[in-house]
């Protein structure tokens, strides 16, 4: 079987990112590699002295609490997955205090096959204020920043309910994203066992088994990819799926989530996905789509506005979007679940 093509490039900017390149980024949807975004940070510039230096910029101010940790043994080759039958992860969890963990991070860079090692998603202002206040991305100024630390490993691809900027900080990083509309083709994982929050792609893309999953090879032609140096930064729209692959022995990335431009108060997307399918998907098909008939006119408009034909004194849980409405529907929520 040949070989299949390369995926696309991710779009670049090489100029300086303004609020308002920002924004256009944000309306277009689509990936974007910001080259340089962060390359002016204090921790870039100590990353680039070497590992050593590094490590010494991030403990030169006191971490402020452990940190939990996570290994997976040299087998895994650096891939944070499931074990063989799905009843759990491939890697322990640990907590600890992070000089501790940069020190086996530093040490593991000579053995042959080493574990994989990370700590993730920790909180920059509360474990390292000190790099919070050296680095900053003026961009997000109200939104809190993440870290993430480790060696070679891999993430399996998978999908945030936010939209995300994630900043190359030390070694090289491979990000390959897919649009959401792929998600029959990327075969996701169980949702009430995710080692990455959501539910995560089951196709190793090192080695895709195409006869397990063979409608991989169509997400495929979809994918787009871009390897990060220390300073880059990455626009990962909401919801698209994103694999990543940490490339050297010691690799830091620093992200920000965010959600905008959602009404204050609206009900999380996410758990009312788990409740549709809880509600719909085990009705008989025809049942099904009569509420497939429902949702597309009363929550995608599929026919305009469900309500227009109603005075506003009537229109209710389809009235404008507001604080005090989505109260009420909770309340009419918690009233039908009781």
């Amino acid at each position: 079987m040949t070989a299949p093509p390369p995926p696309s490039a991710i779009e670049e900017i090489e100029e300086p990112v303004d609020a308002a390149r920002l924004a256009a980024v944000r309306q277009a949807g689509k990936p974007v590699v910001m080259r340089g975004l962060v390359s002016d940070w204090p921790a870039v510039a100590a990353a680039r002295e070497g590992d050593e230096r590094f490590v010494d910029y991030l403990t030169s101010g006191p971490a402020t609490r452990p940190v939990t940790a996570i290994a997976a043994p040299p087998g895994e080759h650096g891939r944070f997955f499931y074990n063989a039958d799905l009843t759990g992860f491939n890697f322990v969890t640990g907590q600890g205090h992070l000089p501790m963990f940069l020190s086996d991070l530093l040490l593991a860079r000579h053995v042959p096959d080493p574990p994989g090692m990370a700590v993730q998603s920790e909180d920059i202002s509360q474990l390292l204020p000190h790099f919070a206040r050296e680095n900053r991305l003026h961009l997000l100024p109200r939104v809190s920043p993440r870290i993430w630390i480790g060696n070679r490993i891999r993430v399996a691809p998978h999908y945030d309910v936010k939209e995300n900027i994630a900043c190359c900080v030390a070694g090289r990083r491979r990000f390959t994203l897919f649009p959401p509309d792929q998600i029959g083709n990327l075969y996701p994982g169980p949702f009430e066992l995710t080692p990455a929050g959501t539910p995560v792609s089951m196709v190793n893309m090192d080695a895709p088994d195409l006869v397990a999953h063979p409608r991989f090879s169509e997400a495929w032609k979809h994918a787009a990819q871009a390897t990060l140096m220390p300073g880059d930064a990455i626009y990962i729209p909401y919801c698209w799926w994103h694999g990543v692959e940490s490339l050297e022995p010691l690799s830091v990335l620093v992200n920000y989530w965010w959600n905008e431009g959602e009404p204050e108060g609206v009900g999380g997307p996410y758990d009312a996905l788990l409740h549709a399918i809880l509600a719909y998907r085990h009705l008989p098909p025809a049942r099904r789509a009569v509420w497939r008939g429902m949702l597309e006119h009363y929550v995608f408009e599929a026919n305009g506005d469900p309500a227009a034909h109603l005075p506003e004194r009537a229109k209710g849980v389809l009235g404008a979007p507001e604080p005090g409405l989505f109260t009420r529907m909770r309340q009419i929520i918690r009233e039908a679940l009781g």
